[in-house]
């Protein structure tokens, strides 16, 4: 049988080849290291997590920890070895990194499918491949990879703003409505001076996350940080996302001193972002300064801001749901660079990649995870978000939302997510899809 070729031995990569491995697909991974690293890794184990050792809740009313009980159900060897290496952390999932690289290493490099070559790929397969090559692909290939058909766009350095959940938010301090009366598309959060002055001081002295290979002058005027802006003088975000011209508090009847936009990141209206807000604070800084906004005292965040260099396709049009290339069927990605983001994310996508391309080898037809579930969710998105596209985690506001109204939150999370584990189960109990046993014995 020919050989699938996957690129990468990051998360996505190992999961990846593990998928294609199991179905009885033989594999020939292919990955830079030891001979050549990017900036961020330093290992040369797979798997290598160069950020913190946690993937985050794991709890199933956290949609991340849905999205891993998913994935358990599915033979994930990500999850299969993160739950042999965790390290204690609460209701979180964390592990001891070395031993979980260790792990993956051992588990890939083991299988009998499975062969390894350390090299540098330069040209792109043609086909039957999974492309995992992560947020800092080399630049030969990169170029290979803008060169494809059908992609709009290849991003190498991002701004992102923070999205948070539409229910967490104070509507008692938020109103709604468009300037000067033009529909009610945003939501707004106004602020007094004494607000904005506290807001203003709290930007300036807030930390700020380390940028791979960002010196601080690389800052496009269309996505400045917003830290950048307060940086640049008192009233510089007052005329720029906090303008308050054509706005009327209801409240009080005036223009308020300031206002922070939100918009709707999608049709259900359960998650909101925050217009002009592109950051690179530290996480905890941003939950505690972004909290000083009116309404957004108890905000939850689905996703804070990022800037980073960030290699990723605009996936929407030209990935499929299973993270195939549109216009060149057989040739797959998946990862970071896909536009999902976070670690265990990365590994759904590579799950997803490596079924997909397995059974396309295997002359079956594609599997489709559906909104349902946190896996399928989070594919759907990448391959058909629409306005502008930004890197994305797992979250609720993805996922099909419950069918009957319940007002408690945990509660109404514990039956979505119930629901999506009982989608998995019919996903695997059905004779088209009965490959995933395969992987649950390995």
């Amino acid at each position: 049988m020919e050989r699938a070729i996957v690129v990468g031995a990051g998360l996505a990569g190992c999961e990846a080849a593990w998928q294609l491995a199991g179905r009885g697909v033989p594999v020939t991974l292919v990955e830079m290291k030891p001979h050549a690293f990017t900036p961020a890794h330093h290992s040369a184990g797979f798997a290598e997590l160069v950020c913190s050792n946690s993937l985050r809740s794991d709890q199933l009313t956290n949609a991340v920890g849905l999205l891993k009980e998913e994935m358990r159900q599915l033979g994930s060897l990500i999850l299969k070895a993160a739950d042999a290496t965790r390290v204690p952390a609460g209701g979180a999932l964390a592990v001891d990194r070395e031993k979980f690289s260790d792990y993956v290493t051992q588990a890939v490099r083991s299988h009998p499918l499975i062969e390894v070559e350390e090299r540098e790929l330069c040209e792109l397969p043609q086909t039957n491949a999974v492309i995992a090559t992560g947020p800092l692909t080399s630049d030969r290939l990169a170029e290979k990879i803008a060169a494809l058909p059908g992609l709009e766009t290849l991003n190498f350095y991002d701004a992102a703003a923070p999205i948070v959940s539409g229910e967490s938010l104070d509507m008692a301090k938020v109103f709604r409505q468009g300037r000067y009366g033009r529909g009610d598309d945003y939501l707004n959060c106004p602020m007094n001076r004494e607000e904005y002055e506290a807001f203003y001081h709290a930007l300036l002295t807030a930390e700020k996350a380390e940028v791979h290979g960002f010196d601080g002058t690389q800052v496009f005027e269309g996505c400045m940080p917003i830290e950048v802006m307060a940086a640049r003088g008192e009233m510089v975000m007052a005329f720029g996302p906090m303008k308050p011209v054509g706005l009327v508090d209801p409240r009080t009847g005036r223009e308020p001193y300031a206002a922070v936009q939100l918009r709707a990141e999608n049709e259900a209206g359960t998650m909101y972002n925050l217009v002009g807000f592109q950051t690179r604070l530290k996480w905890g800084e941003q939950k505690r300064v972004f909290s000083m906004i009116p309404g957004l005292e108890n905000a939850e965040f689905l996703r804070y801001g990022v800037m980073h260099r960030n290699t990723f396709l605009h996936s929407p049009g030209f990935l499929n749901a299973q993270y195939g290339m549109v216009a060149r069927p057989g040739l797959y990605f998946a990862g970071q660079m896909t536009g999902v983001e976070g670690y265990v994310e990365s590994a759904s996508s590579g799950l997803v990649a490596g079924v997909s391309l397995a059974r396309h080898m295997l002359d079956l037809p594609p599997v489709d995870f559906t909104t349902r579930t946190a896996i399928g969710a989070l594919a759907h998105h990448v391959s058909g978000a629409t306005g502008d596209f930004q890197p994305m985690n797992a979250n609720f506001g993805l996922i099909d939302p419950c069918e009957k109204r319940i007002r408690n939150k945990q509660e109404r999370y514990a039956h979505v997510a119930a629901r999506a584990l009982d989608t998995i189960e019919a996903l695997r109990s059905n004779p088209l899809a009965c490959d995933f046993d395969k992987t649950l014995k390995n």
